[in-house]
Formats: C-alpha cells, sequence, structure tokens
C-alpha cells in the first residue's frame, strides 16, 4: 500500500542544492531520483556556494604573504569571511574567528589551549567530536538526562564539586542522534553561576537554527561547513581568544610566526594567525561564508521548510508497525529522527533503501557511541545500531513518502533482492550498478 501523507503546506522557497536532480541507478533495474536523507552526516552545496567558489577561483592565490594582485584578492576574501562568521553566530565584537577544518579539529584545539588544570564538564550524550579531545583528571562526564530540567540540576550538582580553578562547559546544541534541542542559554545561566566558561557544539544546529553567541551567553561556538552547505573543508572556532592566545600553537608551522632566528628562536603570531599554521583552505573558507550569507537571509523559510517535513516524517514513521523512536526528553528538535524497527536489521534496512529505493539514510550509532546505545536500551532494543533520517534543504515531501512506503514494505514483505555481508556491510548479492563515468577512468 502506498501512502499519501497529509501535512502543512511545503511550498516555502528555500535554497537550491546541487545534485537537487541527481539521478541514481537502482540494483532491481533502472534509475530514480536520490532522495538524500542523510543531511546529518554531510549536506550537499548550496548552488549559490557552488556559484560563489567558481567565482573565486581564477583569483585563488596564497594567503597573507603574496604581493601579486591575485594574493590580494584572496587575503581580502579570507578575512572578510571572519566578519561573516562573526555575524553569522552572534559574536561579540573582540571574539576571534579562527578557521579549522571541522568541527572536530575546532574542539581540539580549543582543549589543547586550556589553562593547566582545567575542570571539562560535559553531558556523555555528546557527538564523539565533542565527547572525545578533553584529557586529564578532571573530565567529569554527565549521564543522559531524563529531560532538559533534569540537565540543569545535573550540572549545578556537577559544577558544585568541582576543584577550583578554570572551568568549562561543553554543550550541544541539537542532538546529532534525536535532534533535540538542548536548553543552551539555561545551561550557559547554570555554568556562569560557578564561573564556568561554555563551548558550544554548534555541528548539528547550526544548518537549522540561527546561534547567537551573545544572547545566549556563550564564550565558544564550533562549526562545520560540510554540514552547513559548504563541504569545501572549512569550519571555525569562534569566541574569546585570551585562552586561545596563551596556548602554543595548535599546528607549528608557516603563518602561525611572526619571527623565526638563530638567535631568538621563534615568536608566534596572535590570534587568529597564531592557530592557523600552513596554507589556508581559502576556498573552504569563502565556501563557509557565502553558505552562512544565503542561510542568515533566510532563516523562517528554511525553518518552515524543516517543520513541516519534519511532521510529516514522523506522522509517517508512526504508521510502520514496530517502529520506535529514539528520544531523550521529547523535546523541540530539528530535522533528525533516528528509530529501530522490531525484528529488522539496521544496516541491512538502510541496504535495501539504497538498492532498491533510492533512499540514503544512515545506521550505526552515529559517532555518538554512547548516547545511542544509552538510547536504544531505553527503548527496550537490544541491538547496538538503529536508523537515521535527517532532513535538509534538498529535502522533499516526495522524498519522505518514499521513505515512509518503502520501510513499510520492507518491514511487511521483505527486502526484493538478496543480500550479504561485504566488509562488514550489506550489499546485494547480485549488484548491477554502475559507478560515476569519473570513477571508471
Amino acid at each position: 500500500m502506498t501512502l499519501a501523507l497529509p501535512s502543512r503546506p511545503t511550498t516555502v522557497a528555500v535554497p537550491a542544492v546541487v545534485g537537487a536532480g541527481l539521478n541514481v541507478p537502482l540494483a532491481t533495474g533502472g534509475q530514480i531520483q536520490y532522495a538524500n536523507l542523510d543531511h546529518a552526516a554531510s549536506a550537499p552545496a548550496l548552488i549559490s556556494v557552488q556559484d560563489a567558489v567558481d567565482e573565486l577561483l581564477p583569483w585563488y592565490a596564497s594567503v597573507h604573504r603574496g604581493a601579486g594582485f591575485a594574493s590580494q584578492v584572496s587575503t581580502r576574501v579570507y578575512e572578510k569571511a571572519r566578519d561573516v562568521l562573526r555575524s553569522f553566530v552572534g559574536a561579540r565584537s573582540r571574539d576571534t574567528v579562527v578557521f579549522t577544518r571541522n568541527t572536530t579539529d575546532s574542539l581540539n584545539l580549543l582543549a589543547r589551549s586550556l589553562p593547566q588544570g582545567t575542570s571539562v564538564i560535559l553531558f556523555d550524550t555528546e557527538h564523539h567530536a565533542a565527547l572525545l579531545p578533553w584529557r586529564g583528571p578532571h573530565v567529569q562526564r554527565i549521564q543522559t538526562p531524563s529531560c532538559a530540567g533534569d540537565a540543569l540540576i545535573a550540572l549545578n550538582e556537577a559544577l558544585s564539586s568541582a576543584p577550583a580553578g578554570p572551568r568549562l562547559v561543553v554543550v550541544t546544541g541539537a542532538s546529532n542522534v534525536t535532534g533535540e534541542l538542548w536548553p543552551v542559554a539555561e545551561l550557559a545561566a547554570v555554568a556562569h553561576r560557578h564561573g564556568a566558561r561554555v563551548a558550544l557544539d554548534a555541528a548539528q544546529l547550526a544548518p537549522h537554527r540561527r546561534v547567537d553567541i551573545k544572547a545566549w551567553d556563550v564564550d565558544y561556538v564550533a562549526l562545520s561547513g560540510h554540514k552547513l552547505y559548504a563541504p569545501f573543508g572549512a569550519g571555525a572556532l569562534i569566541g574569546r581568544a585570551d585562552w586561545l592566545q596563551a596556548a602554543p600553537p595548535y599546528l607549528a608551522g608557516g603563518g602561525a610566526t611572526k619571527l623565526v632566528s638563530d638567535q631568538l628562536g621563534v615568536a608566534w603570531s596572535a590570534v587568529p594567525e597564531r592557530h592557523e599554521a600552513g596554507s589556508p583552505n581559502v576556498v573552504g573558507v569563502h565556501a563557509l561564508a557565502a553558505a552562512c550569507k544565503v542561510l542568515s537571509s533566510c532563516w523562517d523559510d528554511v525553518e518552515a521548510h524543516e517543520v513541516a517535513l519534519l511532521e510529516r516524517l514522523r506522522a509517517g514513521l508512526r504508521t510502520i508497525p514496530g517502529l520506535a523512536e529514539l528520544s531523550l526528553f521529547d523535546g523541540p528538535r530539528v530535522g533528525v529522527v533516528s528509530f529501530t524497527i522490531d525484528g529488522q536489521d539496521a544496516g541491512l534496512i538502510a541496504a535495501a533503501l539504497s538498492a532498491e529505493y533510492g533512499i540514503g539514510v544512515r545506521d550505526g550509532a552515529f559517532c555518538a557511541h554512547i548516547a545511542t546505545r544509552r538510547l536504544l536500551s531505553k527503548a527496550g532494543s537490544s541491538e547496538q545500531r538503529a536508523l537515521r533520517a535527517s532532513l535538509g534543504l534538498g529535502s522533499t515531501p516526495e522524498h519522505v513518502d518514499r521513505l515512509v512506503n518503502a520501510l513499510r514494505t520492507l518491514v511487511t514483505r521483505g527486502p526484493a533482492l538478496r543480500y550479504h555481508l561485504v566488509d562488514g556491510r550489506y550489499a546485494p548479492v547480485e549488484d548491477t550498478r554502475e559507478l560515476p563515468a569519473f570513477l571508471q577512468l
């Protein structure tokens, strides 16, 4: 049975993405338009971002150290991007913007810059990018709270027992497992009452909602271009400069140095250059800034588009026999839904969705193993893996309906093809799909 799901209209005009009309082959024969429901992992580029990159490429040259006109253009592009990022997250005028590769890179940079003896407190629901960089005896992980209010209480208790000295609280803006929004401003208020700073992992939040450092009173924000419709290898750490200025360079090399001599050794640059050694990714930074400009101009449309599709998706998933959503505290969320289906192997379902229906979802523990497995246990599942569907600007009502109808067919009738494990992943036993021509050279 094919089900058409009613919902609020989804005719809001949102920025277009590259690959929106991409056709992919099916292992059952023929082709179908790709339904990309894996935006939480990496989002496609906006067409406007692609255009911005194409516009820059003829001018591409070295940054900061070139006398040629193209180098001056590239340097101006790179430095102007800092102002765009500062505006995008509502930063304070004195906040620094350090360009990195991604959120993982940003938070590792911050971890390397903490004053000696800093106590770090975070929830174990964090993505590995925010969970793993912190080292030392004063790292405290708070177990998954049952509700947003419990999170505030648990943080207050953890800070009350933390040693004297510098303190940092690490929080996520939106869970990459459930999409649920965390009470960032409230957590920041608790942290500041105890003299702690706050680092916000905005990787999953920034593509979907406004981020506001000043309004939420957070001290650092980390984000990734590849989730922000700018998959060109750039990210940023934005926030207070003093800890970053006092720390040794994250990487040693050109650009981070003000002077190198046999007699005096090395004099390091000030932030942000202090932590941007090597030739910078000016193309990626320009792409990130271009995406931030576009999103900043249409937040209401972005949110309306996503809310409508998320309602449609969740309503459809509730009609699938044996399906259970994973949830932290059933709060407001961005367009991310993780779920299990009784008696169904998540890896097999994901493979069949791809091979037989042209749908891209993710299966696994989503680089948040502790959180995912605890939520699976809470849902009464003995599985170690879940399925995740995540929405974005390239998602359509047809994509959502196709997923729901495909899941119903797979649950009630099973896959049409036979599958086996290849290097730990399910694949059709007979798979005639050909890779794109550029991979066949």
